[in-house]
């Protein structure tokens, strides 16, 4: 029973949520576009000719707006769940944080990238701090994975939940980058205890 009112809570909340319903009217495959719409108005990262790397892209929003903003740019989606295909973008599908998909991806790149971006989340328990915890690893991972692969003066951008992990997180960031910044975007749910790590500028 519990769980039947908690779909039906979701339902219901979807139905209000003008970011759903905006998400529609643009073309977007999840109302999760918007966030990285609003962190692209705060930091003005995307423009043309980028090569970026989505990592835990499904269902493909934020590559859609990715690419729709670096038309002539590069994008390669990994995600374990396959995707509808998005224009001309290359689709990875399998487990980032193994090494065979590490490896692909390294081999479909003919430059270092500009922005690499995580909207990886661990499907969640409900406990917060474990969620926290196991998202903050999937973060780190992918930190640790950038680093090797971005311009220089290249973006990285992840969700982080608030929680056990999010200060070691920030911490981990300083060590690679000279400027790190959190941020939550107003689409992201009040209830929801995520944010957004953005880094810049290789050490």
């Amino acid at each position: 029973m519990k769980k039947n009112k908690i779909s039906k809570n979701w339902i219901n909340k979807q139905r209000r949520d003008i970011y759903v319903r905006q998400s529609k009217v643009d073309g977007y495959r999840a109302r999760s576009a918007y966030k990285l719409i609003e962190i692209d108005e705060k930091f003005k990262i995307f423009k043309g000719g980028l090569s970026i790397i989505d990592i835990g892209a499904a269902p493909g929003s934020w590559s859609q707006y990715a690419l729709k903003v670096a038309k002539s740019g590069k994008l390669i989606s990994v995600d374990l769940k396959k995707m509808e295909p998005i224009d001309n973008s290359v689709q990875i599908q399998g487990d980032f944080t193994e090494e065979k998909t590490q490896a692909e991806i390294k081999k479909n790149m003919n430059e270092k990238a500009d922005v690499v971006m995580s909207d990886m989340a661990v499907d969640t328990t409900g406990i917060k701090n474990i969620d926290s915890i196991q998202t903050g690893e999937l973060c780190k991972e992918a930190m640790f994975f950038a680093k090797d692969l971005m311009k220089d003066n290249g973006y990285f951008i992840s969700k982080i939940f608030m929680g056990g992990t999010f200060n070691e997180i920030v911490a981990e960031g300083k060590k690679y980058f000279k400027e790190v910044k959190v941020f939550k975007p107003k689409s992201s749910r009040k209830d929801s205890k995520e944010s957004f790590i953005i880094c810049r500028k290789i050490r």
